[in-house]
C-alpha cells in the first residue's frame, strides 16, 4: 500500500457509481493483495463469491429482493421498493459476498470472521488507491433463505457481507473521530518498560490509534475501547511465551449492543480498526503479533481487567519485540475466481 495513513483517512463509504465498467483482473488482483495483507496467528477460513457481469448481478439481485417483496413496506409501494433495489444492485458494477466458514470452536469461529472483515477492509483500502469506492452492505433486509442459498451459507457460516464495487466521481467529506485517548487504559506503569527501541511507548500507540479510528461503521458508531497493559505481572499473566512476558500489550475491546445485527457490525467494524492499526505500525516498522487467545472467553480474568459485562475482546496485540524472530503466519493462498458466476474463492 503506497500511503497506508492517508488512504485510511481518505476512504468514505460510496453508494453512487459511475458507467466505468470494473476488470475481472483488478477484482483478482485486488483480493490476492488483501489477503496477503492480513496478517494473525492461527489458520483463518473463508470464503467469497464474486459477481461482476449484467446475468450474475440478475441472479443476485433477485435473492437480495425476495426478503423486500415479502415486507410490509412493499406491499404498499411494491414497485417502488423493488424496481429502485434492483436498479441499484444492477448498476453497481461488481460485487464481492464474503463468508466466515464454521468451525467447532468459538475461539476458531471468532477468528475466521475477525479475519474476513480484516481482508475485506483491505480490499476497501486497495481498491480506493485505485479510484474504486465501495459499500459494505450488511442490511437486513437484504438477508433472506433465498440468499443463502444461492451462495451456498452453510451451517455455522457467517455471512460478513457484500462490498458494492465501482468507479466513481464525488466522495462525501469525512466526518470526525473520537481520539483514540478518550477511550484509553492502562494497566500497570509507563516506566515499567524496558528502555528498549523495539518497544513502542504508550503516547507512540496512541497516534496510531488515532489514525486507526477512521474505520468503516454504520452511523459511525465508535464501539471500541482500548486497554494498554505496560508490561510487568499482568502481561506475564496474558502473554504467550515467557520470553515475550515483558513486552507492552494493547487489548482492542468492543461493546455490544443488544440487537444482534449492530452487534455483528459493531464487532466487524473493531476487526477494521486493529486491520488500519497493524498496516500502521508495519509502515512504521513495528512488529505486532495479532491473536486471540483462549483466556479472552475466561469471563473473571477479563473482569479483573476492567472489562464491563456488556463488552468483549477482539484482539490481543503484542507489541515490540525481535524482529528477525519466526513469522507467526502462513502464506495465503492465490485467490480463485472464475469470469461471470458466483464461486468459492479463499482460503480452503
Amino acid at each position: 500500500m503506497k500511503n497506508v495513513s492517508g488512504t485510511i483517512r481518505e476512504r468514505r463509504t460510496i453508494r453512487r457509481f459511475s458507467d466505468m465498467p470494473v476488470e475481472q483482473e483488478t477484482i483478482v488482483s485486488v483480493l490476492n493483495e488483501a489477503a496477503g495483507l492480513y496478517e494473525a496467528e492461527g489458520t483463518p477460513h473463508w470464503r467469497c463469491l464474486y459477481a461482476g457481469t449484467p446475468e450474475s448481478r440478475d441472479e443476485l439481485a433477485e435473492c437480495m429482493i425476495a426478503k423486500v417483496k415479502g415486507s410490509t413496506l412493499a406491499k404498499l409501494l411494491p414497485s417502488k421498493m423493488t424496481v429502485l433495489l434492483k436498479k441499484q444492485i444492477m448498476n453497481t458494477p461488481a460485487h464481492i459476498l464474503f463468508i466466515a466458514e464454521a468451525a467447532e470452536t468459538q475461539q476458531q469461529r471468532d477468528v475466521n470472521y475477525a479475519a474476513v472483515c480484516s481482508i475485506m477492509q483491505n480490499v476497501q483500502l486497495l481498491g480506493w488507491e485505485q479510484g474504486l469506492g465501495m459499500l459494505w452492505y450488511t442490511d437486513p433486509i437484504i438477508l433472506s433463505e433465498s440468499l443463502y442459498k444461492k451462495i451456498g451459507l452453510r451451517e455455522g457460516e457467517r455471512f460478513a457481507g457484500i462490498l458494492e464495487i465501482g468507479y466513481f466521481d464525488k466522495a462525501q467529506k469525512g466526518r470526525k473521530r473520537t481520539p483514540a485517548e478518550r477511550s484509553w487504559t492502562i494497566i500497570g506503569e509507563e516506566g515499567s518498560l524496558l528502555a528498549d527501541s523495539t518497544l513502542p511507548a504508550p503516547q507512540s500507540v496512541q497516534k496510531l490509534l488515532n489514525e486507526a479510528v477512521w474505520a468503516p461503521n454504520d452511523g459511525l458508531r465508535e464501539p471500541w475501547r482500548f486497554v494498554y497493559v505496560t508490561g510487568g505481572e499482568v502481561a506475564r499473566q496474558l502473554s504467550s511465551a515467557e520470553e515475550q512476558a515483558l513486552l507492552p500489550l494493547l487489548l482492542v475491546v468492543a461493546t455490544e449492543e443488544a440487537d444482534p445485527h449492530k452487534q455483528q457490525e459493531d464487532y466487524a467494524a473493531v476487526c477494521c480498526l486493529v486491520q488500519n492499526f497493524q498496516l500502521l505500525a508495519k509502515s512504521e516498522a513495528w512488529r505486532v503479533r495479532r491473536h486471540i487467545p483462549e483466556w479472552v472467553y475466561e469471563r473473571e480474568r477479563c473482569k479483573a481487567l476492567g472489562l464491563r459485562p456488556l463488552e468483549r475482546i477482539v484482539a490481543v496485540l503484542e507489541l515490540g519485540g525481535d524482529k528477525s524472530g519466526p513469522e507467526s503466519r502462513a502464506l495465503p493462498p492465490e485467490v480463485r475466481i472464475e469470469l461471470n458466476s458466483f464461486v468459492k474463492t479463499g482460503p480452503l
